[in-house]
């Protein structure tokens, strides 16, 4: 397995020292450091042969985000950050990985390996699951979490707050279930309500509400939550209950 080429811009010069000698510690070729976004930029219009980016958002003149807009999608790019809010857009940017200052190697290891799948990089096992569980990130405990689509129960919209349920209730980016539906469109995720998205594998129980013309649903994890009268026809649908 071949070492990986990278490149680094940070303006904080210990910082762009460290994280070179842990790329460097993890097997890792340094193709080139910058002290800013546009000195990189620049640098990329030479077409160098590098494998991927690692880039500090806030810097001056071109910001990380900024420079991620503007180079070639061909370059696999992992943000390294002390600002855990920017996580949305990074991956909005189609990041490979979101790293909080200060790294560390074990998290390190792992970004690198995401480096790898992203360019099917001989001797990197991809994983035959990552097409069928994608991910989203949430907000929690002050930093951001990647969840796994697969481990999601339901999302429930309050007050233009989309909110995921994965074991616990996270924040997510999104201000409608249309959001979400729009950015998991091969899912099979279906509205139950106009307030609840459910992810149909996750039902583990059905029963009649009152008349019988709705039903309650159990999802697992033990959640319980009630279709309305006019997707519950649709559900049991899907369920194969009808």
């Amino acid at each position: 397995m071949r070492a990986l080429r990278v490149a680094l811009a940070e303006d904080e010069p210990l910082n762009l020292k460290r994280l070179a000698r842990l790329l460097e510690d993890c097997g890792c070729e340094i193709a080139g450091t910058f002290g800013n976004g546009l000195d990189l930029e620049e640098w990329l219009r030479t077409e160098p042969e590098v494998d991927a980016l690692f880039l500090d958002i806030q810097m001056p003149g071109l910001d990380g985000l900024s420079l991620r807009a503007s180079i070639p999608e061909r370059y696999p790019v992992v943000f390294v950050t002390a600002h855990a809010e920017h996580a949305v857009e990074a991956f909005d940017l189609e990041a490979v990985d979101f790293l909080l200052k200060p790294v560390t190697t074990p998290r390190l290891a792992k970004a690198l390996n995401r480096v790898r799948k992203a360019l099917a990089v001989p001797g990197s096992a991809p994983d035959p699951t990552q097409a069928k569980k994608p991910r989203y990130p949430v907000t929690a405990g002050g930093g951001v979490l990647l969840l796994d689509l697969a481990k999601t129960t339901h999302f429930e919209v309050e007050e233009q707050v989309v909110w995921a349920y994965a074991g616990e209730k996270f924040r997510t980016k999104w201000k409608s279930l249309g959001e979400v539906e729009a950015a998991f469109p091969d899912a099979g995720l279906l509205r139950i309500h106009r307030h609840l998205l459910i992810r149909p594998e996750a039902v583990i129980g059905v029963w009649s509400s009152g008349n019988g013309a709705r039903v309650m649903v159990r999802l697992a994890g033990g959640a319980e939550v009630e279709a309305s009268r006019g997707a519950t026809p649709k559900l049991k649908e899907r369920l194969g209950l009808e």
